[in-house]
């Protein structure tokens, strides 16, 4: 669809589509909407001083010094020039005026749209101040230049302490360990994974780490962070009175939807920017996608952090700033790299009462399923692409086999539906 088919098209002739994101979502969204046929001035606005790239790397192959910078970019520098995309790097959106259509930038400037998209992400969780959550050594790990200012503190034998045990967490430690050095692993809750995996899958991933040689401590939180007469981090006290002589600290403990000038602009705002299933917003020449997006999915609404989410949803919304019906109804998809291990994820085991762990084909290869009642949810596939791929397509499907034959390690998967 051209910008000049339909009412719809028709209306963007008020001004250009803005996208404020520099992300995997704000990608996908101008990628979608030239796609599209739209033809009409399109503006990407990124707060990063540099062009859209990847994340999932930042903690895994580029921390390891695996991956070129230039590797991590989704596009080429001229691929925005070609496709007639005009950039803002290191710009910071600062207001919304949803009455006059128009935006606000750094240094005031104002921009008008005719549609926005907002793919503002999410920003990561910081430990307070007053615990010492500012000093220096202490390291959240969201962006090149948070990997960046970390990169020198990998040295063999060095002592480095991860605050939380998820997903982004377990993966630096995973580097570490890799790299040499002494981890140590910290999570207030009583096992890893507490809010995105089953605990088989935890227990997988616990022992993974405990035999590469990580200090895993569960059901302990962080009290304080001490200095040392240089100023930085030295040692971090737990809550059980245990102090960790560290000579850094790694932050992983979640992020926060950066929903600020959405609120502002009086836009429904839980957990969130709340979109209906098209990305549409409260007001309905904005639109949102991605870690910022709080959508309808199953009986409720969600928000995910993940790359399927953000491809995905991105597009539908450009599309429905072009006036197509599509609504987005995902079946979720994640991944997670750490040693030799490659955990891919199938839909979400929220709700999950019942499990079967099957094994692989290797003694490292196994997969997690997860019920409810007769219905599967989720499968945790950890070295068994055969496992994930069959299960995303069941899922897709709307199909779910016996759970008793998943059980069996000796049914081949393909007879079972």
């Amino acid at each position: 669809m051209s910008k000049q088919d339909g009412a719809e098209g028709r209306s963007l002739e008020e001004g250009p589509i803005v996208v404020v994101g520099g992300g995997q979502a704000g990608q996908s969204w101008i990628e979608a909407l030239r796609g599209a046929g739209y033809e009409g001035r399109l503006v990407l606005i990124g707060e990063e001083p540099i062009q859209p790239y990847q994340r999932p790397p930042l903690s895994k192959k580029y921390l390891l010094g695996e991956m070129a910078l230039e590797r991590l970019f989704f596009r080429p520098p001229n691929y925005y020039r070609d496709m007639e995309v005009e950039t803002r790097w290191g710009t910071r959106l600062t207001g919304i005026d949803p009455n006059a259509k128009s935006i606000t930038l750094d240094g005031d400037e104002s921009l008008v749209y005719a549609k926005l998209g907002l793919a503002t992400g999410a920003r990561p969780r910081l430990l307070p101040e007053a615990i010492g959550g500012a000093a220096p050594g202490v390291y959240p790990a969201r962006t090149i230049a948070d990997i960046d200012a970390m990169t020198s503190e990998f040295i063999e034998g060095r002592r480095v302490a991860v605050i939380g045990g998820g997903y982004i967490g377990l993966e630096a430690a995973a580097v570490a360990a890799q790299r040499g050095l002494k981890v140590t692993v910290v999570e207030m809750a009583a096992r890893l994974l507490s809010r995105v995996a089953p605990p088989e899958t935890a227990a997988y991933f616990h022992a993974l780490h405990t035999n590469h040689g990580v200090d895993i401590r569960c059901g302990v939180g962080l009290e304080r962070f001490e200095l040392g007469p240089n100023g930085r981090v030295a040692r971090a006290v737990l809550s059980d009175g245990t102090a960790l002589e560290v000579d850094f600290v790694l932050v992983g403990v979640g992020v926060s939807p950066n929903v600020e000038a959405a609120e502002s602009a009086g836009l429904a705002v839980e957990n969130g920017i709340v979109v209906d299933a098209q990305g549409r917003t409260s007001d309905p020449h904005i639109y949102a996608a991605g870690d910022c997006a709080f959508f309808p999915y199953g009986e409720g609404r969600i928000r995910l952090e993940s790359v399927q989410n953000a491809i995905d949803q991105a597009a539908v919304a450009a599309c429905a700033m072009m006036g197509a019906g599509e609504t987005y109804a995902p079946t979720p998809w994640f991944w997670s790299d750490q040693y030799n291990v490659k955990l891919q994820i199938a839909g979400l085991s929220t709700g999950v009462d019942h499990v079967v762990t099957r094994p692989g084909r290797t003694p490292e290869s196994q997969s997690v399923w997860c019920f409810q009642g007769e219905r599967l949810l989720a499968v945790d596939a950890m070295n068994d692409p055969r496992a994930y791929m069959t299960a995303k397509r069941w899922l897709e499907a709307g199909v779910s086999p016996d759970p008793a034959r998943v059980a069996d390690p000796e049914a081949d998967l393909k007879t079972l539906i």
